[in-house]
């Protein structure tokens, strides 16, 4: 389950196109973050993704992609023109494609790699996906098949691209909007559409043209809505936009990736236990549960060309520290180390040793301890990033280092100070134990 957001002018107050995504994934599932040049390739040569080779191109955009360890693509990145793309796991009527071909985390890395724009990136995701299809397993413990949403934006416009199969429909976004798993298109938001969906939808008598097409309603599973919930959280997150447009920030984005929904919201006491369904700061639990928020990304992309991202690398971004990237620095080598075993020298797996005693033991209390000290260093981050935006990259890169070094400190004083805490719920805690068992966790709250 992801949730992806995108507002533009003028419903932000710099001015500036802002996107917003958290990935969630399994629990055990690392997900690195990590740089990848510019490159050139040989005339001929092909290209491996995660299950299926295909033709490359002669020279690929360098990108900043956060990624599921045991994958080529990606589930949230940007390029080195200020495209960005988050994707979203979508199940229709028509059964998703269980044979290997291109995967969803694969067309939203092959749309940073070989685009320049926004609309460019819809051009190279559509021709791919007619030219090579979708499907393939795309769970880490558990066998998962589906088709994928998108949003793509950069510096000047935003798209939503819904796709079943070698089907595909765009709507051009104004304003604000966000995706969740569920197909959101309605009758008269196609802009364009192809792969053959309109054929298929005329002989099936959902209508006479695109005009008339209503993408959701036809073709939304409406059985496995109900369990991702992805109507509701899409619903969720276009209300919490709302409150701030037109003056929307990107706090307000990372405010809306920590939402646990409204009865969290009345609840100081409120624990992921106690969540019911699901919700844009996803947290696992028994039962369907398995998912979780396991890293989140927020950008800017200004008009006069500017791009400033913000990531956690980490999981739980409501216990986690967005830090500063600007395009062309080196990103600190522990972020892009993740795999499904604990690692102490990745910053992803080292949080978790947070992130999880929390989740077992007494959550209120950490994040009533955690969230103000959060909230102060990412606001002085932001201000001395904005400071040196200007700056030769030399300074810029010795800002950003210190705001990662700075998070990470925070991180560890707190994980350090964690006193020993009970289960606060056995079930919600036994979901748990034995994916902290299998990977190795050396968790550093248990009560005796």
């Amino acid at each position: 389950m992801c949730d992806t957001m995108v507002a533009l002018p003028p419903v932000t107050l710099s001015g500036s196109v802002m996107f917003a995504k958290n990935s969630d994934r399994e629990r055990n599932e690392g997900q690195p973050f990590a740089a990848f040049p510019r490159a050139t390739h040989a005339a001929g040569s092909r290209l491996r993704c995660t299950y299926i080779d295909i033709p490359q191109v002669a020279e690929t955009n360098a990108t900043l992609l956060s990624r599921p360890f045991w994958c080529w693509g990606a589930e949230i990145g940007a390029n080195e023109h200020g495209v960005v793309i988050g994707n979203e796991a979508m199940v229709a009527t028509i059964a998703p494609g269980v044979e290997k071909k291109l995967i969803g985390m694969d067309l939203v890395r092959l749309g940073l790699e070989r685009a320049a724009t926004a609309a460019e990136a819809i051009e190279v995701i559509t021709s791919l996906l007619e030219a090579h299809g979708q499907g393939g397993p795309c769970g880490h413990l558990h066998e998962h098949f589906y088709d994928n949403g998108f949003i793509i934006a950069d510096r000047r416009e935003a798209f939503v691209l819904e796709t079943i199969g070698t089907f595909w429909a765009v709507e051009r976004v104004s304003g604000f909007r966000a995706l969740s798993n569920a197909f959101s298109i309605g009758r008269g938001a196609i802009r364009r559409a192809g792969g053959g969906l309109l054929e298929h939808a005329r002989a099936a008598g959902f209508c006479t043209s695109l005009e008339d097409l209503d993408f959701a309603q036809n073709y939304l599973s409406l059985e496995r809505d109900a369990i991702s919930q992805g109507r509701a959280r899409c619903s969720r997150a276009t209300e919490i936009l709302g409150r701030h447009a037109p003056r929307l920030t990107p706090a307000h984005l990372m405010a809306a990736l920590r939402d646990h929904g409204a009865a969290a919201e009345a609840d100081p006491r409120w624990h992921p236990a106690h969540l019911q369904g699901r919700s844009i700061c996803m947290h696992a639990g028994e039962g369907l549960r398995r998912s979780q928020s396991t890293a989140s990304l927020v950008s800017e992309l200004r008009g006069d060309g500017r791009v400033l991202h913000w990531v956690t690398a980490s999981a739980a971004p409501c216990l986690s520290i967005f830090k500063p990237v600007l395009p062309g620095l080196v990103v600190p080598a522990e972020a892009a180390r993740a795999g499904d075993s604990y690692d102490a020298a990745s910053l992803w797996w080292r949080h978790e040793m947070l992130h999880r005693a929390a989740e077992r033991g007494d959550y209120a209390a950490v994040i009533a301890d955690f969230a103000p000290q959060r909230d102060a260093l990412e606001a002085d981050s932001r201000a001395r990033i904005e400071a040196v935006l200007a700056a030769p990259a030399a300074e810029q890169q010795s800002v950003m280092d210190a705001c990662w070094a700075e998070a990470a400190a925070l991180a560890a004083r707190v994980t350090a100070s964690l006193p020993a805490m009970p289960d606060a719920d056995a079930a919600h805690a036994g979901s748990w134990r034995e994916l902290d068992r299998r990977a190795g966790l050396p968790l550093v709250c248990e009560a005796a």
